[in-house]
């Protein structure tokens, strides 16, 4: 589930801004790529509560921010995890891959370019691509 984001109180702000907009459910949700049963689901606790461009594009169908659908204050900008994508959760990236981007992530600028330093000198050049060698058909 989503940190600091309690699936009740979401469900619970995303009906009332769907209320106060006079927006069906289903506009609202098939504009940020959610099922049409999510926010059922969301009320019960089977889903978690959307990441990344899914919630960006659900404030925006529902004309309010990210930081009002979470729970904070609409001023205040939401955390960045919020808005990244839940890669590790989908199964693209193995443990350490999923817990070294999460620790780049919490880095500023300048740290997550010396950490790119660091990795590339570490790692030596990229290996050449192999390449195929000519067919030689025809001779013996």
């Amino acid at each position: 589930m989503t940190e600091g984001a309690i699936p009740g109180p979401v469900a619970e702000r995303i009906e009332a801004r769907l209320e106060r907009m006079d927006i069906l459910p289903e506009t609202a949700l098939k504009a940020a790529g959610l099922s049409p049963d999510f926010l059922e689901k969301l009320r019960r606790g089977q889903v978690s509560v959307p990441r990344g461009q899914k919630l960006v594009k659900l404030a925006e169908a529902l004309g309010t921010s990210v930081s009002y659908l979470v729970g904070l204050d609409p001023d205040t900008p939401p955390p960045q995890d919020l808005l990244e994508e839940d890669q590790g959760s989908l199964g693209l990236l193995a443990g350490d891959e999923d817990a070294l981007l999460r620790a780049y992530r919490r880095l500023d600028v300048s740290s997550r370019a010396a950490a790119v330093h660091v990795m590339l000198k570490m790692a030596g050049p990229e290996p050449e691509p192999e390449r195929k060698k000519a067919s030689r058909s025809g001779r013996s």
